[in-house]
């Protein structure tokens, strides 16, 4: 989710230990002061300051978080272990800002999920994260002495969403925002839905920690139902039935974002209101966005937020970077981030990440040292290289197909196709996400040997010969299939696989996305299959940079199920969020690849 439950609970631990002890160091360089500041509409929001003592007269700028996961330790006395984005920041000195956001721990108001932005505000009344952040920015500056007039703005996961939403109509003292993994189109591909399929594991597990009522500001938040106890997801999503009976058991109508989420399963005004891609214009701030090829929340929304600055200020300067590493949601925070799962980087790749994040704030914000990065830096998995480019996905980059054939055969250059696979997917028997017992979601699926799903009979795989050079991806993936079912609706999951040479040839897997196929040609108004009728549908799967070495194989596989991260789909033409466990069906699923229907996998390939 927006930040998955276990970084939650790890952040709900964290605050509380902070609460429990000050940290000298930042104590004995800082001063801390709380405020609640008021919004033109009258709401007070809760902010913590931590201002450098200094006597020297230095005039230091604002570096700030706004967050829904609260700026604890509360109390004047009380000090976090941290102040910045990391470790570098507390010994340079800013005035370090965070605030609770309207509706969420000790600020008023009422909490909306992903605030809609109102482009055209017409009276005090019409508010949002831009004129939040506006506001605060302005009582800043006026009250917080020894400022220097200019602010940054930065976040992971939902706070990378305020950092985002800071940008429409920026206060003109904002001069850095960097957006991390942020929330951004919630219903296409972050957290919530992937391609109109619902991730049920994930936020079910997020809105129980989340979305507990509330009548007035609170320093902690209980759960939405105490009773929610999970040894093995697997076994708990699938015994639950039907999606319905999670708040029918456990949530009792009480969790409002859950419901919502349910109630607006195709992109309607509720979703499109939240995309804040569509505002990202005359955005005047530097921009750096940050993401992980692992992240098993908002890797969408760190690829989407930096194309949308992109392609809609052309022409007014736009200062905008975006640095893609092989990290998991927020690992580029972690002291030393060298593996991950069956990958190995060959060098602190989080430290990487940090100096540039330090710099770039210095840069903008004390005029201090240089920041010369490129439009978009990223780390190439398999070959283990950092690469700059001048745009991302890179211009130099150069179109591929990749073909599905007869016998499990990927062709990687054209070839006859012929014939056409099939499998029973069946809802009673879903595909698992990963082959591990857990409590919860683990991001390692994002990285995961495959060999447990194509030994299944409901998975179908293609591999290509052994490469006699290495292969390079740079950029979205597009799976052109052809497809059929026996049923009126069906999920496609397809997966990029690195086959590895060792004696287990591992399937480490590069790339995987999901598409509900009722939104095959749109994600506003779905259409059913015919059944058993050959029908194109197309998945673009997130940006990739990996190289497939010489002597390894690549491997595409499809199914049709990837549970409990995904929700079952009854592979009938319904309201899936209302189905009862009679609605759920078997269903023949086939993939064709002949020369009438030549499904292909679309890539670029980097010389």
């Amino acid at each position: 989710m927006k930040r998955s439950a276990g970084l939650l609970l790890l952040l709900v631990i964290t605050c509380s230990l902070y609460a429990q002890r000050s940290n000298t160091d930042i104590k004995n360089n800082y001063t801390k002061i709380e405020r609640t500041i008021t919004m033109r509409d009258g709401v007070k929001l809760f902010t913590a300051i931590y201002i450098p003592k200094d006597s020297s007269g230095e005039k230091y700028p604002i570096l700030m978080e706004r967050t829904p996961y609260s700026c604890a330790p509360y109390g004047e006395n009380s000090y976090p272990g941290r102040l910045g984005p990391n470790k570098l920041f507390p010994a340079e000195k800013y005035i370090f800002v965070y605030q609770d956001v309207r509706g969420r721990h000790m600020s008023e108001g009422q909490f909306q999920e992903m605030t809609p932005a109102i482009d055209h505000k017409k009276s005090k009344k019409d508010v949002d994260e831009s004129s939040d952040t506006y506001d605060t920015i302005d009582w800043l500056l006026q009250n917080i002495a020894n400022n220097n007039g200019k602010v940054g703005i930065y976040g992971i996961s939902y706070p990378g969403f305020y950092a985002s939403a800071s940008l429409p109509d920026a206060h003109p003292a904002i001069k850095a925002v960097s957006p991390q993994a942020p929330v951004t189109d919630e219903f296409e591909g972050d957290d919530a839905y992937h391609r109109g399929a619902f991730y049920e594991m994930d936020n079910f597990s997020f809105d129980n920690f989340f979305d507990a009522p509330r009548t007035g500001p609170r320093q902690q938040d209980p759960p939405v139902s105490s009773a929610v106890s999970i040894k093995d997801v697997y076994d708990f999503y699938l015994n639950i039935g039907p999606i319905k009976n999670l708040d029918s058991i456990y949530f009792h109508h009480t969790g409002k974002i859950w419901n919502e989420y349910l109630q607006h399963d195709t992109y309607d005004y509720y979703w499109q209101a939240r995309n804040i891609r569509p505002h990202l214009k005359n955005v005047k701030p530097a921009t750096l966005e940050v993401g992980g090829w692992f992240d098993a929340e908002d890797m969408f929304g760190s690829l989407k937020t930096y194309e949308a600055i992109e392609k809609q200020n052309p022409n007014n300067g736009t200062n905008n970077r975006l640095i893609m590493g092989p990290w998991t949601h927020g690992g580029w925070e972690s002291g030393n981030w060298v593996k991950f799962a069956g990958y190995s980087f060959g060098s602190n790749t989080s430290a990487y990440l940090q100096q540039m994040e330090f710099d770039f704030f210095n840069y903008y914000l004390k005029g201090k040292g240089s920041f010369d990065a490129g439009k978009a830096t990223v780390f190439i998995t398999g070959s283990n290289q950092w690469k700059t480019f001048t745009q991302w996905p890179p211009q130099e980059a150069v179109a591929a197909t990749w073909w599905l054939n007869d016998g499990h055969k990927l062709l990687l250059q054209p070839g006859a196709q012929t014939g056409a696979d099939e499998y029973v997917s069946d809802p009673a028997d879903p595909i698992p996400y990963l082959n591990k017992k857990s409590d919860d979601r683990l991001n390692e699926y994002m990285a995961a040997d495959q060999t447990f799903a194509s030994d299944r009979k409901d998975v179908v795989y293609y591999e290509s010969d052994e490469l006699n050079s290495d292969i390079t991806i740079t950029g979205p993936i597009s799976a052109d299939l052809f497809v059929s079912t026996s049923g009126s609706d069906a999920d496609f999951i397809v997966k990029v696989i690195d086959v590895l040479p060792d004696e287990k040839h591992t399937q480490q897997l590069v790339r995987a996305e999901v598409l509900r196929g009722k939104f095959r040609n749109s994600f506003e108004k779905p259409e059913p299959f015919v059944p058993n009728q050959p029908t194109p549908l197309k998945l673009v799967l997130n940006s990739t940079a990996h190289t497939f070495l010489k002597g390894h194989k690549i491997m595409i596989q499809i199914q049709s199920s990837w549970f409990p991260l995904v929700d079952r789909n009854p592979q009938k033409f319904m309201d899936i969020p209302s189905a009862n466990e009679s609605d759920f069906q078997k269903a023949t699923i086939k993939i064709y690849h002949d020369t009438k229907h030549p499904s292909k996998i679309e890539v670029k390939e980097l010389n």
